[in-house]
């Protein structure tokens, strides 16, 4: 299983429909930060290194629906913090897929289980769980700090589809991978788990995250991907990537950032430039996307980005350049 078609028609029309009114940019898909807190604190995250009573800040549902409605993407990922840690995250959800937005909940599964009572999820094709696995047991328990971690995740995806909902994943990777531990978290999420589709990223060095030894760069990046995705790997695992930004991380091709294609709005409002930036908030999308200096960021642009390849910069120039090119476009229909 790939992208499931009616995603694939959807997103091939949003993206058909911008072209021909001719608009520069435009989000794909939106990074909805409802609330900081986690009940994790991950050596490479920097996200929950924020006050007190922001942690404890929770955003209202209308505000979430209503900044979703205000930009129009088609797709949402919920992240956080943990989102289950949001005591109405499934009213944003239902209301989301009410709107029939493709709706990722991305969660560490540590609370799948045990709050399950708390929530009124339904399985529909417009919403996936999205589940954190950076590796293995020893790998990922290390990954989280805390022991015991993976095996709770294993339960929790089994758990999801056997009550009917898709589960993605999505894994970050880091200079104390190999390609090896890549190949084996793959081949056991696709294999033995079968998740619907997997996600992958090297990790961006976040200047609060505890740790700071082991992000890597763009070099490391590239030799990582491309011994990891050697002898047909990539063709038989179910990434949720297009093929050009696979061959981006394998250093086969280069882009540009196009940060706004994945916009990012949390408690503070739209956040300059992406996901993983904080150069400031504004409250309108609009505003966002007219008053920001998207030609400053991006790899030989800004130092922060120097060794960034996550996908919330550079999938949406993958997207366009797919989109752009009906070689390409044939290409991501066969993969």
């Amino acid at each position: 299983m790939t992208i499931p078609l009616r995603q694939t028609l959807r997103i091939g029309s949003y993206l058909a429909g911008k072209k021909i009114r001719r608009v520069e940019k435009f989000p794909l898909l939106v990074e909805l930060e409802p609330l900081f807190a986690c009940n994790l604190a991950c050596a490479g995250c920097g996200k929950i290194q924020k006050p007190a009573d922001e942690l404890r800040q929770r955003m209202p549902v209308e505000q979430a629906l209503t900044a979703i409605e205000e930009c129009g993407a088609p797709m949402v990922s919920i992240a956080g913090g943990e989102p289950l840690m949001h005591p109405q995250v499934d009213e944003i959800v239902n209301g989301l897929v009410a709107r029939k937005k493709f709706v990722f909940l991305c969660t560490n599964a540590m609370l799948v289980r045990k709050w399950w009572d708390k929530f009124d999820f339904k399985p529909s094709p417009y919403f996936a769980f999205t589940v954190h696995v950076d590796g293995l047991r020893e790998r990922h328990d290390a990954s989280v700090c805390q022991e015991g971690v993976f095996d709770e995740v294993v339960e929790a995806i089994r758990w999801l589809k056997d009550k009917g909902f898709r589960v993605t994943t999505n894994s970050t990777f880091f200079t104390s991978d190999s390609p090896q531990s890549v190949i084996d978290v793959l081949d056991y999420l696709n294999d033995d788990l079968k998740v619907d589709e997997m996600m992958i990223s090297p990790a961006y060095a976040y200047e609060k995250a505890p740790d700071q030894e082991h992000f890597p760069g763009v070099t490391e990046t590239h030799e990582l991907f491309s011994k990891a995705f050697a002898n047909g790997n990539r063709k038989r695992w179910r990434l949720n990537h297009s093929p050009l930004f696979l061959d981006f991380l394998e250093g086969k091709v280069d882009f540009g950032c196009t940060a706004w294609g994945i916009p990012s709005y949390s408690l503070y409002g739209w956040q300059r430039p992406c996901y993983l930036m904080a150069d400031g908030y504004v409250s309108t999308y609009k505003e966002l996307i007219e008053t920001t200096d998207w030609d400053s960021y991006g790899r030989g642009r800004d130092p922060r980005c120097a060794n960034c390849m996550a996908h919330c910069g550079y999938e949406p120039t993958a997207v366009l350049a797919t989109m752009g090119s009906l070689k390409e476009s044939v290409r991501a229909m066969r993969r």
